[in-house]
Protein backbone atom coordinates (compact mmCIF):
# COMPACT_ATOMS: atom_id res chain seq x y z
CA UNK A 1 0.00 0.00 0.00
CA UNK A 2 1.59 3.23 -1.04
CA UNK A 3 0.66 6.26 1.24
CA UNK A 4 1.42 10.04 0.54
CA UNK A 5 2.28 11.83 4.26
CA UNK A 6 1.40 15.41 4.13
CA UNK A 7 4.01 17.86 4.02
CA UNK A 8 3.54 20.01 6.42
CA UNK A 9 5.52 21.10 10.34
CA UNK A 10 2.46 20.17 12.14
CA UNK A 11 3.09 18.85 15.34
CA UNK A 12 4.56 15.10 15.79
CA UNK A 13 1.05 13.40 17.13
CA UNK A 14 -0.62 14.89 14.38
CA UNK A 15 -0.70 11.76 11.41
CA UNK A 16 -2.07 13.08 7.95
CA UNK A 17 -2.10 11.58 4.58
CA UNK A 18 -3.78 10.70 1.51
CA UNK A 19 -3.69 7.00 -0.37
CA UNK A 20 -2.88 6.16 -3.98
CA UNK A 21 -4.92 3.32 -5.64
CA UNK A 22 -2.01 0.97 -5.21
CA UNK A 23 -2.26 -1.32 -2.74
CA UNK A 24 -5.55 -3.15 -2.49
CA UNK A 25 -8.07 -5.83 -4.00
CA UNK A 26 -10.23 -4.06 -6.12
CA UNK A 27 -10.08 -5.17 -9.97
CA UNK A 28 -10.43 -3.02 -12.84
CA UNK A 29 -11.56 -0.37 -13.46
CA UNK A 30 -11.40 0.16 -9.82
CA UNK A 31 -7.98 -1.30 -9.52
CA UNK A 32 -6.54 -1.47 -6.86
CA UNK A 33 -6.70 0.48 -3.35
CA UNK A 34 -10.89 1.86 -3.89
CA UNK A 35 -11.65 3.17 -0.70
CA UNK A 36 -15.39 4.42 -2.03
CA UNK A 37 -18.65 2.48 -1.76
CA UNK A 38 -20.40 4.17 -4.10
CA UNK A 39 -18.70 4.05 -7.37
CA UNK A 40 -20.31 0.20 -8.59
CA UNK A 41 -17.29 -1.23 -7.00
CA UNK A 42 -18.20 -4.80 -5.56
CA UNK A 43 -19.09 -3.94 -1.32
CA UNK A 44 -16.61 -6.80 -0.73
CA UNK A 45 -12.94 -5.48 -1.68
CA UNK A 46 -14.13 -1.86 -0.72
CA UNK A 47 -14.72 -3.34 2.84
CA UNK A 48 -11.12 -5.73 2.27
CA UNK A 49 -9.47 -2.44 1.52
CA UNK A 50 -11.43 -0.48 4.24
CA UNK A 51 -10.25 -3.25 6.61
CA UNK A 52 -6.73 -3.11 5.38
CA UNK A 53 -5.45 0.62 5.59
CA UNK A 54 -6.99 0.56 8.96
CA UNK A 55 -4.77 -2.43 9.79
CA UNK A 56 -1.91 -0.44 8.70
CA UNK A 57 -2.48 2.87 10.05
CA UNK A 58 -3.35 1.11 13.36
CA UNK A 59 -6.30 3.05 14.14
CA UNK A 60 -7.74 2.22 17.40
CA UNK A 61 -11.61 3.34 16.88
CA UNK A 62 -13.54 3.00 13.95
CA UNK A 63 -13.17 6.72 10.90
CA UNK A 64 -15.73 8.41 10.53
CA UNK A 65 -16.39 8.21 6.70
CA UNK A 66 -18.63 10.54 5.22
CA UNK A 67 -21.71 10.67 2.68
CA UNK A 68 -20.43 13.31 0.50
CA UNK A 69 -22.68 15.82 -1.43
CA UNK A 70 -20.67 19.04 -2.32
CA UNK A 71 -21.65 20.55 0.10
CA UNK A 72 -20.48 22.09 2.64
CA UNK A 73 -21.80 20.30 5.98
CA UNK A 74 -19.38 19.59 8.89
CA UNK A 75 -19.79 17.23 11.68
CA UNK A 76 -17.66 15.85 14.40
CA UNK A 77 -15.89 12.55 13.71
CA UNK A 78 -17.48 9.56 15.80
CA UNK A 79 -16.73 5.71 16.12
CA UNK A 80 -20.32 4.60 15.55
CA UNK A 81 -20.07 3.43 12.40
CA UNK A 82 -22.11 5.68 10.54
CA UNK A 83 -21.54 7.56 7.31
CA UNK A 84 -22.51 11.17 7.87
CA UNK A 85 -23.76 13.03 5.24
CA UNK A 86 -21.76 16.09 5.09
CA UNK A 87 -17.89 17.61 3.30
CA UNK A 88 -16.12 17.91 6.24
CA UNK A 89 -15.24 16.88 9.91
CA UNK A 90 -13.23 17.20 12.11
CA UNK A 91 -12.20 15.71 15.82
CA UNK A 92 -10.36 16.66 19.03
CA UNK A 93 -10.28 12.97 20.36
CA UNK A 94 -7.42 10.90 20.30
CA UNK A 95 -7.64 8.06 18.08
CA UNK A 96 -10.32 9.32 15.64
CA UNK A 97 -9.74 9.60 12.10
CA UNK A 98 -11.37 11.97 9.82
CA UNK A 99 -11.90 11.01 6.36
CA UNK A 100 -12.96 11.91 3.07
CA UNK A 101 -12.84 10.78 -0.11
CA UNK A 102 -11.74 12.20 -3.68
CA UNK A 103 -10.80 11.34 -6.96
CA UNK A 104 -9.65 14.88 -8.66
CA UNK A 105 -11.19 16.99 -6.24
CA UNK A 106 -9.27 18.93 -3.22
CA UNK A 107 -8.79 17.10 0.15
CA UNK A 108 -7.82 20.07 2.74
CA UNK A 109 -6.32 19.26 5.79
CA UNK A 110 -6.21 21.55 9.22
CA UNK A 111 -4.42 21.41 12.46
CA UNK A 112 -4.29 24.20 15.24
CA UNK A 113 -0.64 24.70 16.44
CA UNK A 114 -0.79 22.62 19.05
CA UNK A 115 -2.44 19.52 17.27
CA UNK A 116 -5.66 19.91 19.98
CA UNK A 117 -7.98 19.71 17.02
CA UNK A 118 -7.87 18.04 13.53
CA UNK A 119 -10.22 18.90 10.59
CA UNK A 120 -10.53 17.73 6.85
CA UNK A 121 -12.81 18.66 4.12
CA UNK A 122 -13.45 17.77 0.38
CA UNK A 123 -13.71 20.97 -1.54
CA UNK A 124 -14.68 20.20 -5.36
CA UNK A 125 -15.32 23.64 -6.73
CA UNK A 126 -18.94 23.96 -6.07
CA UNK A 127 -17.86 23.32 -2.50
CA UNK A 128 -15.12 25.14 -2.63
CA UNK A 129 -17.02 28.19 -3.95
CA UNK A 130 -19.82 27.96 -1.63
CA UNK A 131 -17.51 28.34 1.38
CA UNK A 132 -16.67 24.47 2.59
CA UNK A 133 -13.50 25.92 3.77
CA UNK A 134 -14.68 28.41 6.01
CA UNK A 135 -16.90 26.12 7.42
CA UNK A 136 -13.94 23.50 8.34
CA UNK A 137 -12.09 27.22 9.91
CA UNK A 138 -15.25 27.73 12.27
CA UNK A 139 -14.11 24.80 14.37
CA UNK A 140 -11.25 26.59 15.27
CA UNK A 141 -11.04 29.63 18.18
CA UNK A 142 -8.34 31.83 15.90
CA UNK A 143 -7.35 31.28 11.85
CA UNK A 144 -3.86 33.07 12.15
CA UNK A 145 -3.17 29.43 14.63
CA UNK A 146 -4.08 26.81 12.04
CA UNK A 147 -1.70 25.28 9.22
CA UNK A 148 -3.40 23.38 6.20
CA UNK A 149 -2.09 20.57 3.75
CA UNK A 150 -3.76 20.74 0.70
CA UNK A 151 -3.47 17.18 -0.66
CA UNK A 152 -3.41 15.36 -4.53
CA UNK A 153 -6.25 17.18 -6.63
CA UNK A 154 -6.50 17.79 -10.24
CA UNK A 155 -4.14 20.33 -11.77
CA UNK A 156 -4.17 23.84 -13.25
CA UNK A 157 -3.12 22.48 -16.78
CA UNK A 158 -6.22 19.87 -17.14
CA UNK A 159 -8.76 21.52 -14.76
CA UNK A 160 -11.30 23.13 -17.60
CA UNK A 161 -14.43 25.10 -16.21
CA UNK A 162 -16.88 26.97 -17.52
CA UNK A 163 -17.46 30.84 -17.83
CA UNK A 164 -19.79 30.45 -14.89
CA UNK A 165 -17.46 29.44 -12.64
CA UNK A 166 -15.09 31.91 -12.92
CA UNK A 167 -17.77 34.30 -12.80
CA UNK A 168 -18.50 32.93 -9.76
CA UNK A 169 -15.56 32.87 -8.02
CA UNK A 170 -14.27 36.10 -9.08
CA UNK A 171 -17.62 37.97 -8.18
CA UNK A 172 -16.79 36.65 -4.46
CA UNK A 173 -12.90 37.64 -4.40
CA UNK A 174 -11.55 39.61 -7.74
CA UNK A 175 -8.27 38.22 -6.47
CA UNK A 176 -9.53 34.64 -7.87
CA UNK A 177 -8.77 35.82 -11.69
CA UNK A 178 -4.74 35.20 -11.03
CA UNK A 179 -6.04 31.14 -10.68
CA UNK A 180 -7.70 31.06 -14.21
CA UNK A 181 -6.40 31.27 -17.79
CA UNK A 182 -7.89 30.53 -21.14
CA UNK A 183 -8.48 27.06 -22.33
CA UNK A 184 -7.21 26.38 -25.90
CA UNK A 185 -11.03 25.01 -26.28
CA UNK A 186 -13.84 28.03 -26.69
CA UNK A 187 -15.29 29.60 -23.74
CA UNK A 188 -13.66 27.37 -21.36
CA UNK A 189 -10.50 28.67 -18.85
CA UNK A 190 -8.36 26.29 -17.17
CA UNK A 191 -8.97 26.64 -13.46
CA UNK A 192 -5.95 26.51 -10.74
CA UNK A 193 -8.22 24.62 -7.70
CA UNK A 194 -4.63 25.08 -5.29
CA UNK A 195 -4.68 28.84 -6.05
CA UNK A 196 -8.36 28.92 -5.50
CA UNK A 197 -8.44 27.17 -2.14
CA UNK A 198 -5.27 29.15 -1.03
CA UNK A 199 -6.89 32.75 -1.92
CA UNK A 200 -10.18 31.84 0.08
CA UNK A 201 -7.96 30.46 3.28
CA UNK A 202 -5.94 34.01 3.31
CA UNK A 203 -9.65 35.88 3.31
CA UNK A 204 -10.66 33.61 6.14
CA UNK A 205 -7.64 34.85 8.23
CA UNK A 206 -5.11 32.03 7.26
CA UNK A 207 -1.16 33.02 7.03
CA UNK A 208 0.21 32.32 3.72
CA UNK A 209 3.25 30.82 5.03
CA UNK A 210 1.22 27.99 6.88
CA UNK A 211 -0.58 26.95 3.68
CA UNK A 212 1.76 23.43 2.30
CA UNK A 213 0.90 21.54 -0.36
CA UNK A 214 -0.61 21.33 -3.75
CA UNK A 215 2.25 19.90 -5.84
CA UNK A 216 0.14 16.86 -7.15
CA UNK A 217 -2.20 16.15 -10.56
CA UNK A 218 -4.78 13.40 -10.00
CA UNK A 219 -5.92 13.68 -13.68
CA UNK A 220 -1.92 13.20 -15.02
CA UNK A 221 -0.65 10.99 -12.62
CA UNK A 222 -2.54 7.96 -13.99
CA UNK A 223 -0.46 5.26 -11.77
CA UNK A 224 -0.72 6.97 -8.62
CA UNK A 225 -3.48 8.44 -8.62
CA UNK A 226 -8.10 7.98 -9.68
CA UNK A 227 -9.45 10.56 -11.96
CA UNK A 228 -13.15 11.00 -12.58
CA UNK A 229 -12.32 13.58 -15.46
CA UNK A 230 -9.54 11.16 -16.71
CA UNK A 231 -11.64 7.84 -16.43
CA UNK A 232 -15.35 8.59 -15.88
CA UNK A 233 -15.75 5.13 -13.99
CA UNK A 234 -12.96 5.00 -11.50
CA UNK A 235 -12.55 4.36 -7.92
CA UNK A 236 -11.69 6.95 -4.70
CA UNK A 237 -9.11 7.94 -2.33
CA UNK A 238 -8.97 8.80 1.33
CA UNK A 239 -7.71 11.44 2.86
CA UNK A 240 -7.18 10.96 6.59
CA UNK A 241 -6.07 12.90 9.69
CA UNK A 242 -5.75 11.87 12.90
CA UNK A 243 -4.14 12.68 16.36
CA UNK A 244 -2.30 9.28 17.70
Amino acid sequence: MKLINADWPAPAHVRALTTTRLGGVSRAPYDSLNLGDHVADDAEPVARNRQRLIEQLGLSKQPQWLTQVHGIELVKACDDGIAEQADACWSNDVGQACIVMTADCLPVFFTDRSGTKIAVAHAGWRGLADGVLEQTLSVFSDPAEVMVWLGPAIGPEVFEVGHEVRQQFCAYLPESEVAFKLSVNPDKWLADIYQLARLRLIRAGVSASEIYGGEYCTYQQSELFYSYRRDGVTGRMASIIWIS
